[in-house]
């Protein structure tokens, strides 16, 4: 998996796919839909306070992330969440 290379993260359909194999693995250790996206606001959570976005999509995530309250941040991991499951 790339989640450990950062050029993954320079290139929005990367980033995706990269989004996308993380959310498939762990459906497949058996991660419940709500713990897929509890993890999603805490990476969002990471990522907006100490990430610097690479692209435009990057950034205009990291700023509905900041103006939103944590119910507006779970819906936006849960669209996140259901987006890459599906774009195959």
């Amino acid at each position: 998996m790339e989640i450990n290379k950062i050029e993954s993260f320079t290139d929005w359909d990367k980033w995706k796919n990269t989004l996308s194999k993380a959310v498939n693995l762990g459906e497949s250790v058996g991660m419940s839909e709500n713990t897929i996206e509890n993890i999603g606001v805490k990476i969002g959570n990471f990522l907006s306070a100490n990430v610097d976005p690479e692209n435009r999509e990057q950034r205009l995530l990291q700023e509905l992330w900041r103006v939103g309250d944590d119910n507006d941040r779970k819906t936006l991991s849960k669209m996140l969440v259901k987006m890459v499951q599906t774009q195959h």
